[in-house]
């Protein structure tokens, strides 16, 4: 007899700690899959693996978290102990320690705007770096004669920038580094830009420019790769960013902020008549004073009667005298030849301009194929003149040889019906037709007999 076993008591169901922990971590994660969670951040470590581990707490109970680096990198703003923020992600069981967590994805600051709480987190640390500090900035240049610009080519910035400076100082050389200002790859092109402009040396200064807009629009001047690049540059920068209420973190580091772009042009030079009347007027002012100096010397030498001393420093005033005025002559002259200078090249710019104009093209062609029509219609009227005193001798050979002539004195040409010539009887059987050519006009025939 086949004898049964027995269970009286409750099936047991055994796990091991692996398996349970696999069990609650997809139960955990499955429920818990994308949640927010209100906190404040506790004990913030990022060690050299780049993820960072903090925990979340407020006054009855805390939960621990981790950013893995991929994810902390696009966050605007960097967890900070004593942050009060929200966090976005999902509940995860870290098996090795039984301990579940909260994988962040994103964080937001409480009460605060992340584009503006980053803005003062990366003001901050810029800060405490020294890289707003005042000493630290170089001047501009007085008078700039290569002026490189980083902003978008198809802008209205680049169009007033470069509109305004010609108007001010007519022959400066102007570089401008086609950059993306807002949106993908704006940080890496502006930041090209600022480096080339440093590491060319062909600038003098740099201006760094962009319309206004929306703090968003502007965030590619508040990201710390161009605050950077342009705190290393070699070359001053002016930062002209936005409006005049608008900042951004370019416009601390930079050597100097401009309220516009247009501000910027204005700012990176002055205008070359005002540069010409402040040299005039130091030029009349030092003469003055010169020639009031010496006139006081001459007038205490007379009054003390000194008449040989007196003499011989008229002389050596003279000579003075002729030094100031030949320093006169060449301070002038220099004036002078700066402005031919400039003069020279706008006329070489603008003759350069006029060659590339097409309707002078068209004229200079216009020209040379009216001069080369002539040219050949003379040529074809030599030829012409040529060919006929050439061709007068030949046509009258022709003529006394033509049998036209023969048939004019009485002579006939008779042609049978396959139009041949007649030369012997047989060419023309009886009763056949022949046509018979006299000087004027033809007759027609009949064969009647053949001798």
């Amino acid at each position: 007899m086949e004898q049964l076993d027995l269970a009286w008591g409750p099936v047991r169901k055994t796990f091991t700690v692996a398996e349970l922990n696999a069990r609650i971590r997809g139960l955990l994660g499955g429920e818990f899959d994308d949640i927010w969670v209100a906190g404040e951040i506790s004990g913030s470590k990022t060690p050299a693996s780049g993820h960072c581990y903090f925990t979340l707490k407020d006054q009855d109970a805390q939960l621990r978290c981790v950013c893995f680096r991929q994810s902390l990198r696009y966050l605007k703003f960097k967890p900070q102990d004593g942050m009060a923020v929200l966090a976005r992600g999902h509940i995860d069981v870290y098996e090795a320690r039984g301990e579940y967590q909260l994988l962040v994805e994103a964080i937001e600051p409480q009460g605060h705007g992340a584009l503006q709480f980053a803005f003062e987190q990366l003001k901050k640390k810029l800060a405490a770096e020294g890289l707003f500090d005042p000493a630290r900035k170089r001047p501009i240049p007085r008078l700039p004669q290569r002026i490189g610009i980083v902003t978008s080519p198809s802008g209205a910035v680049v169009r007033d920038i470069t509109e305004i400076l010609s108007r001010r100082f007519p022959g400066l050389h102007l570089r401008i580094y086609p950059a993306l200002v807002q949106g993908d790859g704006s940080v890496e092109t502006v930041s090209r830009a600022i480096e080339y402009f440093s590491n060319s040396g062909w600038a003098e200064v740099v201006i760094v420019a962009r319309g206004g807009g929306s703090l968003e629009d502007l965030w590619t001047f508040n990201e710390e790769a161009v605050a950077r690049a342009i705190a290393g540059s070699n070359v001053p920068v002016i930062s002209a960013v936005g409006h005049e209420t608008d900042f951004t973190i370019a416009d601390f580091v930079a050597d100097l902020r401009a309220a516009t772009p247009s501000a910027a042009a204005e700012l990176v030079i002055c205008p070359r008549d005002q540069l010409l009347d402040q040299l005039a007027v130091y030029d009349h002012k030092l003469l003055q004073t010169v020639r009031y100096r010496l006139a006081m010397a001459a007038r205490a030498l007379h009054e003390r009667g000194v008449e040989r001393a007196s003499a011989v420093l008229h002389r050596n005033v003279g000579r003075w005298q002729q030094r100031v005025d030949e320093m006169d002559y060449r301070l002038r002259g220099r004036v002078l030849a700066a402005a031919s200078a400039r003069r020279r090249s706008l006329d070489e710019l603008t003759a350069r301009l006029s060659r590339l104009d097409l309707r002078l093209r068209f004229a200079q062609t216009r020209r040379r194929l009216e001069t080369a029509r002539v040219a050949a219609t003379q040529l074809i009227r030599l030829r012409l003149t040529r060919a006929h005193g050439s061709l007068y001798p030949l046509i009258a050979h022709l003529t006394q040889l033509s049998p036209l002539k023969i048939l004019d004195r009485g002579y006939a040409i008779v042609t049978n019906q396959a139009g041949s010539i007649v030369k012997q009887p047989a060419d023309a059987p009886v009763d056949s037709g022949v046509s018979i050519r006299l000087a004027q006009g033809q007759i027609a025939a009949r064969v009647l007999k053949r001798d």
